[in-house]
């Protein structure tokens, strides 16, 4: 039997055993396609059979002229996919991290505050540019969130991002020299 006939049998009857007549004599091009997207061969060799467990599905539905061509697309398709959810996933773990870090630098300056070091910021905050100032006391005194800041300002929101983030820094570095100067 041809692929052509394999795959009419297949749409048919659902037999797997078919299915895997067919995509037996691919597996080896499939893991190159998927070690040439994913590099890496475990992840690969995966890849290769949750390709076949789709296809189960998908040749059910699927009206398929040339299978190896097809096939081919199909798993670089979901390559593609995988290296997206791996990026997305990437930025979520960076976000949580960095909201994380944020939290535990915030819990430390906070616990060694004393009136000195209220006054040693209220005298650092004037040495910020206005922009900086102006979105340091929104952002950590008034709590307010980036968008809101923007909003309040006209700063672009990347800009108040930076401000914050150059004032943070700024109003660190003065507070130190501060404390270490006297």
């Amino acid at each position: 039997m041809d692929e052509k006939e394999l795959l009419v049998r297949y749409r048919t009857t659902g037999d797997i055993e078919i299915l895997g007549r067919l995509y037996a004599p691919y597996m080896s091009l499939l893991y190159g396609v998927c070690f040439k997207y994913l590099e890496d061969r475990d992840t690969s060799q995966d890849a290769v059979m949750q390709i076949f467990e789709q296809l189960v599905d998908k040749l059910r539905v699927h009206e398929v002229e040339n299978f190896k061509s097809w096939l081919y697309v199909f798993a670089r398709n979901y390559c593609l996919m995988e290296l997206r959810k791996e990026k997305r996933q990437q930025h979520v773990d960076i976000e949580h991290n960095l909201l994380e870090s944020e939290q535990k630098l915030n819990d430390a300056i906070e616990e060694k505050w004393s009136e000195r070091d209220f006054e040693n910021m209220h005298d650092c905050l004037i040495t910020l540019s206005k922009e900086q100032a102006a979105c340091i006391r929104l952002f950590y005194l008034e709590q307010q969130c980036y968008k809101d800041i923007a909003d309040a300002t006209g700063y672009d929101l990347s800009k108040v991002k930076s401000y914050i983030q150059n004032g943070k820094r700024n109003l660190k570095i003065c507070m130190e020299s501060r404390k270490n100067g006297k």
